[in-house]
C-alpha cells in the first residue's frame, strides 16, 4: 500500500498545482513562481508520505548537498541538449532567425521545474526505487523506462517513436541518474536543464507538448530522424545516442560505487515477507 500513498500523495499536490496555474495562464511571472512553489511542496510532500509510510529518513531528498547536486544536474541537461542542438544545426536543419520571448522563457522556467520535480518523484522516487527492491536495479530500469515513454504518448504530437525514444534516452538516463547517485537532486537537475534548454532556451517542442517560445526564435526542418518532427528534438537520433552514452556513464559509476541492487531469488522474497508479517 505504500506506493499507492506516496503515489496519490505526489500526484494530489501537482493536480491542485495544475489547476492554479491554469488560473493565471499568461502571466509567465506568476507562473514562475507558482511552478517553482509547487515543485518545492511536492518535495516536502513526498518526504513526509515516505517517513510515514516506510518509517525511514527520506534520505533520497536529503537537504545535504541538494543544491550543488541540482546544479551539476542542469549543467549537464543544459550541455546535453545543447550538444544535440549542435549536431542538428551542424546538418542544416535548426537556425535561429533572432531573439524570441523573454517573457516566455520566465514562464517555461516555472513550468519545467514543476515538470521535472514531479516525474522525477513519480517515476524514480517512487517506481524506480520500489521496483528495484524486488526486482534489481537493471530490470527496475527498463521497466520504468519503458512507463515513462508510454506516459508521454498522451501529449499532442506524440508519436511511437518519439515514446521510444524518451524511454531510452530519458527514462535509461535519469534512472541511471539516481542509482550513481542515490539520490533525487541529479535526476531533477539534469531533467530540468534538459527541459528548459530545450524550450526555454532553443524554442523547440519538449515531447511533442506544443512548448510556447522561449529566448530564441529558431526553426526546426528536416528529416524526422534527425530533428525528431513535431515530437521535438527529442525523438532525435542525437537525442538518444546522448541519453544512451550517459546512461552508461551513470551505471558504470552505480557499480562502482556499489549501488547496483540484485535481483531478490523467490526465497528472500518469501523469507522477507515472512519476517514482515511477524
Amino acid at each position: 500500500m505504500r506506493v499507492v500513498w506516496q503515489l496519490v500523495a505526489v500526484v494530489a499536490v501537482f493536480l491542485i498545482g495544475i489547476q492554479i496555474v491554469a488560473v493565471v495562464e499568461g502571466n509567465p511571472w506568476l507562473t514562475l513562481v507558482l511552478g517553482v512553489l509547487t515543485a518545492g511542496l511536492a518535495v516536502l510532500v513526498y518526504g513526509w508520505v515516505v517517513r510515514r509510510t516506510e518509517r525511514r529518513p527520506a534520505t533520497e531528498v536529503s537537504r545535504e548537498g541538494a543544491g550543488a547536486a541540482v546544479g551539476r544536474g542542469v549543467l549537464i541537461g543544459v550541455a546535453l541538449f545543447g550538444a544535440v542542438i549542435a549536431n542538428i544545426a551542424f546538418l542544416g536543419d535548426y537556425e535561429v532567425n533572432g531573439l524570441g520571448s523573454a517573457t516566455g522563457a520566465v514562464g517555461l522556467f516555472g513550468l519545467m521545474a514543476a515538470a521535472a520535480v514531479r516525474e522525477e518523484l513519480l517515476f524514480r522516487g517512487i517506481l524506480f526505487r520500489i521496483m528495484e527492491e524486488r526486482v534489481g536495479t537493471w530490470i527496475a530500469l527498463a521497466l520504468t523506462g519503458m512507463l515513462f515513454g508510454l506516459s508521454h504518448l498522451f501529449n499532442p504530437h506524440a508519436s511511437l517513436w518519439g515514446a521510444i525514444a524518451i524511454a531510452i534516452e530519458a527514462g535509461g538516463m535519469l534512472g541511471a541518474a539516481y542509482a550513481a547517485t542515490r539520490k533525487l537532486w541529479v535526476p531533477i537537475g539534469l531533467h530540468f536543464g534538459w527541459n528548459f534548454a530545450a524550450s526555454g532556451i532553443f524554442s523547440t517542442e519538449v515531447s511533442g507538448a506544443n512548448t510556447q517560445q522561449g529566448m530564441l526564435d529558431s526553426a526546426t526542418s528536416g528529416p524526422q530522424l534527425i530533428t525528431g518532427g513535431d515530437f521535438g528534438p527529442e525523438g532525435s537520433v542525437f537525442s538518444v545516442l546522448f541519453g544512451v552514452v550517459l546512461t552508461v556513464v551513470f551505471m558504470w559509476m552505480a557499480r562502482r560505487r556499489g549501488h547496483l541492487v540484485p535481483r531478490r531469488r523467490r526465497a528472500d522474497r518469501v523469507e522477507a515477507t515472512t519476517t514482515l508479517s511477524r
